[in-house]
């Protein structure tokens, strides 16, 4: 078996360039972490960037398997992944949208209401139940990944795709958690609960509502 890296390297810079693309897009991920970042502080931003980068794996276990293809062309399997995704969106967005008077915007990270499992839990099922991002692994491995491409490489993409994840997500929750922001936050957290919260439904309803096949 030859582990040379550089016949693959056309993919590997093309992989690259989308999972960045990924990773900045706007999204539930990105509001999920903002939301965490801005109520309860940076250690629950940060807990919930790694819960989204360890569930890139999960769509890079299928998708090296082969199972990405089947659940694009299946109604049935696509319809629940999109529908779990959007019911959890809407339920977290509803708690957030109502929850004015119990959320509190903290101004020292170590002090955090949400615990950092907690805070892992919410940034990892958002990003596995995200149809959105089962149809970029759908992309990915089926126009830009060589069929013949070896699994060891195919993993080494996984991690790209996983460390942009992390970088970035982890870059969105220091700057939201700046004590300067955070203070101007708490004036406003109010408005940007309801903001926020009306944000997740919103994305829930458009999952659920949208045919992203």
């Amino acid at each position: 078996m030859s582990f040379e890296i550089s016949p693959f390297l056309p993919e590997l810079i093309s992989v690259s360039i989308v999972a960045v693309f990924m990773a900045i897009s706007p999204g539930a991920d990105f509001v999920m972490v903002t939301r965490n970042s801005v109520f309860f502080g940076r250690t629950s931003g940060l807990y919930s960037s790694l819960g989204i980068s360890l569930a890139i794996w999960i769509h890079v276990a299928y998708s090296i398997a082969g199972l990405a293809l089947i659940i694009s062309q299946s109604i049935v399997l696509f319809s629940l992944l999109k529908y779990l995704g959007a019911a959890y969106l809407i339920y977290i967005g509803w708690k957030t949208f109502r929850s004015s008077s119990t959320l509190e915007v903290e101004l020292e990270a170590d002090h955090a209401a949400l615990s950092n499992l907690a805070a892992f839990k919410i940034g990892f099922i958002t990003n596995a139940l995200n149809p959105k991002t089962t149809i970029f692994f759908l992309s990915i491995f089926t126009q830009v990944v060589n069929p013949h491409t070896p699994i060891w490489v195919q993993m080494i993409y996984g991690g790209i795709i996983s460390l942009c994840h992390l970088v970035w997500f982890s870059c969105v929750s220091i700057f939201l958690s700046q004590p300067a922001l955070l203070k101007r936050f708490h004036d406003w957290k109010s408005a940007i609960e309801k903001v926020i919260g009306g944000l997740l439904i919103g994305l829930g309803v458009r999952v659920a509502t949208t045919d992203l096949g």
